[in-house]
């Protein structure tokens, strides 16, 4: 046992916790879309093919947006492919996944199936094979009213009223040498300030977003950011990180400290747009969107599973990185979430990659169930319970050594508030072997424990225990112990969170303190 202490003052406001801060992504890749979301014939699926049974959990999940259609699918898609009658759509080789692509989803069932679920679309547009001229087409196509030929044709394709996409994506990852049109630098920057200038003048309602590097470890990271601002600042509203994270060799201490590199990747994001004059307070701000973020084990998929998948023949939807979360990633993607909304005054969009099985927080079989892998725990309670106020917290923990990201702190916390007056706790346990014993004190009187539930090893279990098909043991559980005391000025909790665990916290105004 360890003791840790968190100090919170609610006048503390740091700035509003964005709703677009839970976000998700769907690609083309693997069983993402193709027997992920949709998979006609299925015992659940409505008249148009999607899957009931997914749709019910990504409801529960709670996601604000969703990122579509990639990813690094999108830098060979032709959009004007997915629409149409489906029996004259064309079937294409995916270069990106090789995977042959039949078109059957596409803008209209996607942003359809978008809006069943209450999901915000993002759209990518493609940057690698095409430029402004195709960004600008399929802007008109999705959101022009009528008159126009492209706007005819999607009225003509079902669509009468526009799809008034306000969120797009200019490219994806376009730092990469894997990516299909792969840029420098100023190749991209100019290659984005022309097609944002067309796609603004085109309809000014819109915000874009610019890629930024792939991961921090790039070795284009920082030169890569200044030189893209350089060309669209000004003309862009926010510009993207990507970062996933994965336990390597065993090191789960690492790992588990894997939100303080996040920590930092955003700072220095931030601090580059800063000196690009598009901070806060400029004339035209630019936030950063992290709209690819998780646990991904990257090592395996490059080192076993990529050589056996990416090669032979293209099949339809193949099984692509389907991992399953154990409890030790669901603490990760925790803590990886407090990152996000302790940034909340920086990051003004993310999006979790991705939604259904594709490293995803809901799994699902052919013919079968749909299930809540680990990780869809921390994302759903965290889009569910955050209050729409960051407050600025002090956390008092001990510290412990990693052997990647230096010392890390045992104890990891976001905080919100609500306009209410309920303060909402987010904790983080990193020590794999000792409970915590948790101070909270908050400077306002008469309120009482509203909620408190863990996600931690359940009974019989281990730190590798996953959810699968047979079989869910790890969820949310209630978290009992906990003392309160309080008088008309100051509450002060008690309570044990437990070892390698995430935990929420929240605690509202009684009747009696109101009055």
């Amino acid at each position: 046992m360890f003791s840790a202490r968190l100090t919170i003052d609610p006048t503390q406001i740091v700035a509003a916790v964005p709703r677009r801060l839970f976000g998700t992504f769907v690609e083309h890749m693997g069983r993402s879309v193709y027997e992920g979301i949709y998979e006609p014939g299925h015992p659940l699926s409505d008249e148009a093919g999607f899957r009931g049974d997914v749709l019910a959990l990504v409801r529960e999940l709670g996601a604000t947006t969703v990122r579509y259609p990639g990813g690094n699918f999108v830098s060979g898609h032709r959009w004007e492919d997915g629409v149409g009658p489906r029996d004259e759509r064309p079937v294409r080789l995916d270069a990106a996944w090789h995977s042959t692509e039949t078109n059957q989803v596409g803008l209209h069932e996607f942003a359809g199936w978008a809006a069943s679920a209450g999901l915000e679309l993002m759209y990518a547009v493609n940057l690698g094979t095409r430029g402004l001229h195709d960004a600008a087409d399929v802007l008109e196509y999705a959101n022009h009213p009528s008159g126009t030929a492209l706007a005819e044709r999607r009225r003509a394709n079902g669509a009468d009223e526009p799809f008034g996409i306000r969120l797009w994506c200019l490219g994806n990852e376009m730092d990469g040498p894997w990516q299909i049109g792969h840029k420098t630098a100023d190749e991209y920057g100019r290659l984005a300030a022309e097609t944002a200038r067309l796609m603004t003048f085109l309809d000014p309602t819109i915000e874009l977003v610019a890629a930024g590097s792939s991961n921090a470890e790039m070795p284009t990271f920082g030169e890569w950011e200044r030189t893209v601002l350089r060309h669209t600042a000004g003309l862009v509203h926010h510009l993207s990180l990507h970062a996933y994270y994965e336990e390597v060799y065993g090191d789960a201490g690492s790992f588990l400290a894997s939100g303080t590199a996040l920590d930092r990747y955003i700072e220095r994001v931030a601090e580059i747009i800063d000196e690009a004059g598009a901070g806060p307070g400029s004339a035209h701000p630019v936030g950063i969107s992290v709209d690819e973020w998780n646990v991904w084990y990257q090592r395996r998929w490059n080192d076993v599973d990529k050589s056996a998948v990416l090669t032979g023949d293209w099949p339809e939807h193949p099984r692509l990185i389907e991992d399953a979360y154990s409890v030790t990633d669901a603490v990760v993607v925790g803590s990886l979430l407090n990152s996000l909304i302790r940034h909340s005054d920086r990051v003004t969009m993310a999006s979790l990659a991705q939604l259904v099985n594709v490293i995803a927080p809901i799994r699902c079989e052919p013919g079968g169930p749909a299930w809540r892998q680990t990780i869809f725990f921390p994302f759903a309670r965290a889009a569910a319970l955050a209050g729409d106020r960051l407050l600025d917290a002090g956390i008092a923990a001990p510290s412990y050594d990693t052997a990647v990201h230096g010392p890390a702190p045992l104890v990891d916390a976001a905080v919100t508030a609500s306009a209410d007056g309920t303060v909402t706790v987010f904790v983080t346990n990193r020590s794999t072997t000792d409970a915590s014993e948790l101070t909270v004190s908050v400077a306002a009187g008469g309120l009482s424990l509203a909620r408190a539930e863990t996600l931690t090893v359940p009974p019989g279990g281990d730190r590798f225990t996953v959810n699968d098909a047979a079989a869910q043991p790890v969820g949310m559980t209630a978290l009992d112990g906990a003392h309160l005391a309080h008088d008309s000025e100051r509450t002060t909790m008690q309570i044990t969170v437990p070892a390698l665990s995430w935990s929420v916290l929240q605690l509202a105004p009684t009747a009696e303190g109101a009055r």
